[in-house]
């Protein structure tokens, strides 16, 4: 993907903000940090590993978001065990368990909430939502927390998307924002804490050197893949589009070397669908058609007709876009071997599990009636309005 960079940005992250200048904020409490195995400095250290050797840092407590705190569970959707780390020998508690909110009995050792999670810039990822519900604790609990931001890697500029109805609030979306929100993970923190009531004791440390056209690569920060099926920021790139696939029975991708970026099902023909795709014209975007094996999840050991989605300009690409036209042209296609997945999906049993995803029954039921995409997009633009003007109160870059 061609990314048309120029000098790579300098960025401060915020977790070295707190160990180099910011260390008042931890300074004789006792610190709980949440974090996985993204969640580095410039050499690649991990957080924890840093906490537990700085003199002035009393770190007593880790917890794990969905995938753990090393990123050992490679599945989705399947619950990490509570564990002591072997690195430092502090005790592990999963967030993603018989519990997504840190309880009274975990917080016990803990003054101070430290969150630092890589998120990927789509409001479809769970790790923001362990974030919210850390904070929810720790209003309940009378913690404080501190949020230690991160780049959004797929820039923080474009918006896109149908904002989520509070009907389909999940773990996968809990508040109503569009499903590419251009934020990073440190103002969707300032964004729930004040404009959707959490009500925190809430610091952000901001990154220095970090601007909203600044793409991951295009910046020094370390990428390091935030959870197992996304391994580069090409797949981060088409996420926000391809993962409404994970509410079909089509494979996004899953058990192949690019997930995300590889989508189909064994009953499409490749050339007829990648000839449909690229009919729409979309901008930034090529729908090479390609049969695929996955080796697990959906239809795994099965050939898989298909397309490799090519960005060829990321500036102009549209995601959302591009994945309601994924799935809407395969279900056009073939209504009769199209399937929706069947619930439970991230813990809802009684909704469809694409408008869970989705965020709404809206964008289903549009492409049950044959609305074009066109008119699918122009129905996001009122909710995209209404949350651009929240957004902006919360910015920090």
């Amino acid at each position: 993907m061609p990314s048309n960079r120029s000098a790579v940005a300098q960025v401060t992250l915020g977790l070295e903000r707190l160990l180099s200048d910011r260390l008042d904020l931890v300074r004789g409490a006792r610190v709980g940090l949440v974090c996985n195995q993204a969640t580095v400095d410039h050499g690649l250290r991990h957080a924890a590993d840093l906490l537990h050797a700085h003199s002035g840092i009393r770190l007593t407590t880790l917890f794990g978001p969905q995938h753990g705190i090393r990123g050992d569970v490679q599945d989705n959707m399947v619950e990490t065990a509570h564990a002591t780390d072997g690195q430092t020998g502090l005790p592990v508690y999963s967030l993603y368990s018989e519990t997504r909110e840190p309880t009274e009995a975990m917080l016990r050792d803990v003054d101070v909430m430290v969150v630092d999670l890589q998120d990927v810039g789509c409001r479809i990822y769970t790790f923001v939502y362990t974030m919210a519900n850390c904070m929810r604790a720790a209003r309940r609990l009378g913690k404080r927390v501190v949020v230690c931001d991160r780049p959004n890697p797929i820039a923080g500029k474009a918006v896109e998307g149908n904002v989520l109805e509070p009907a389909f609030a999940s773990f996968v979306g809990q508040y109503p924002i569009p499903t590419r929100h251009g934020m990073t993970s440190g103002e969707l923190a300032r964004l729930f804490n004040s404009a959707f009531g959490i009500g925190c004791e809430l610091e952000v440390l901001a990154m220095e050197g970090w601007t909203r056209a600044s793409w991951m690569d295009e910046t020094d920060a370390p990428w390091v893949m935030p959870s197992p099926n996304m391994p580069t920021l090409d797949a981060a790139t088409v996420f926000p589009g391809t993962v409404h696939l994970e509410g079909t029975q089509m494979s996004e991708g899953r058990g192949t070397t690019r997930p995300f970026e590889l989508v189909g099902a064994p009953y499409i023909d490749a050339e007829e669908y990648g000839r449909r795709l690229n009919a729409f014209d979309l901008p930034g975007v090529y729908f090479r058609p390609t049969v695929f094996q996955p080796t697990f999840q959906k239809h795994a050991g099965r050939s898989c007709g298909g397309v490799q989605i090519h960005v060829t300009d990321r500036e102009r690409f549209r995601p959302v876009k591009a994945g309601v036209a994924i799935v809407k042209t395969a279900y056009d296609m073939y209504t009769d071997q199209f399937r929706w997945k069947e619930p439970p999906y991230e813990y809802v049993f009684d909704k469809n599990p694409f408008d869970v995803i989705a965020g709404t029954s809206t964008l289903r039921e549009a492409i049950e009636k044959g609305l074009s995409l066109d008119e699918i997009e122009r129905s996001w633009q009122a909710g995209l309005e209404a949350f651009g003007r929240a957004r902006e109160a919360h910015l920090l870059y």
